[in-house]
């Protein structure tokens, strides 16, 4: 069988190729590149700091340009949110397809703008073109910028032992959401039409900047959650695994206290998938200072989100730990998501035939 090559390079081959290749050294620059962690920071002034963040722009038309451009441009803010700092800015470049048109372009990025609108995000410069050779959904990439006092914003590396880890929302979000989104006929004929309902309603539910907007309400650093992970590549257990190594701490973690939703269940057990360890846009993970983490999961449902106290930040000799119901075993990040390959094998099979009919 061929390696599985897509998705996020792998935290070795991260570490080996990219981390050791960063160009100029420079003193403004507070948080530089981490596996595990979701935005750089740089000082901008004295006291002043921003967050930036790097994606694709991902844009599936099959989707709706409305749905499209929202899922993409949460996509680009949620890393930056995850810095507790406001979201302000986003540099964007659209490297197009030469089959759409100036009307179908027109409706993509009236979409694109009413969400940055809505979420407080100017767009300030970009690139916009067709060229051969660029294919859906892969259509360029996109900086998103957060700014804020140099004192207020929180990363996984500020993880302190006796922390509670929350998680939000639960595992595998994205992975069912999209594939309820692309095959829901084949998905309807093997696990039902309501189940299928439910999951494709999750498709909204792929953001964590409402509830890094609440976390920062609710007080950061030592007032309250001290770092904020986005749950994407890994899922929920590759996440948890990446807070951990990047604070150089430990973590003991209960498997059975992350919340697995009945439509995500079903549907990674249709297309066999593991939910806790498949992509999970949409789940915030959270570590919050003792005492605290019962209050920050409260007000996280005074705004309709679930949450959950799944375990709690330890000493790194205690070691990064998972309680299934068959013992302890160590918490380590997946490496290659497995949403890819039955994604790519599902994409491959519907060649051809209209899922949406």
């Amino acid at each position: 069988m061929t390696e599985q090559r897509t998705g996020k390079a792998t935290a070795e081959l991260f570490e080996q190729v990219i981390l050791r290749r960063l160009g100029a050294d420079d003193p403004d620059v507070l948080v530089g590149p981490q596996h595990g962690v979701d935005v750089g920071v740089v000082r901008v002034a004295e006291g002043v700091a921003m967050a930036l963040s790097a994606d694709p722009v991902f844009i599936v038309p099959a989707f709706g340009w409305e749905r499209a451009a929202w899922f993409a441009v949460h996509i680009l803010a949620s890393d930056a949110a995850t810095s507790g700092l406001p979201l302000r800015w986003m540099a964007v470049d659209l490297n197009l397809p030469p089959e759409i048109t100036d009307e179908e372009l027109t409706a993509l990025w009236d979409a694109f703008h009413r969400t940055c609108e809505d979420i407080g995000v100017a767009v300030v410069t970009g690139h916009t073109a067709r060229y051969d050779g660029c294919a859906w959904p892969m259509v360029g990439g996109a900086v998103c910028l957060a700014a804020g006092p140099e004192d207020r914003f929180v990363t996984p590396t500020m993880a302190q032992p006796g922390d509670s880890v929350v998680v939000t929302k639960g595992a595998a979000i994205e992975a069912t959401a999209l594939f309820a989104a692309t095959f829901p006929g084949r998905l309807t004929q093997k696990i039902g039409a309501d189940v299928v309902r439910a999951a494709d309603a999750l498709f909204e539910h792929m953001t964590v900047v409402p509830e890094a907007t609440i976390a920062r309400t609710f007080g950061l650093r030592s007032e309250g959650v001290t770092s904020m992970h986005d749950a994407t590549e890994g899922g929920v257990i590759g996440g948890l695994a990446e807070v951990a190594v990047a604070s150089g701490t430990g973590m003991r973690v209960e498997r059975a206290a992350i919340p697995v939703r009945p439509e995500v269940r079903a549907v990674c057990d249709h297309v066999g998938i593991d939910p806790y360890v498949s992509i999970s846009e949409g789940t915030l993970i959270a570590t919050v200072v003792p005492g605290r983490a019962t209050a920050f999961v409260d007000a996280l449902a005074d705004h309709g989100i679930e949450a959950a106290i799944v375990g709690e930040v330890t000493d790194q000799a205690h070691g990064r730990l998972l309680v299934t119901e068959d013992g302890e075993r160590p918490l380590e990040h997946p490496g290659l998501d497995p949403f890819w390959g039955a994604f790519g094998r599902w994409s491959s099979e519907a060649s051809g035939i209209d899922e949406r009919s």
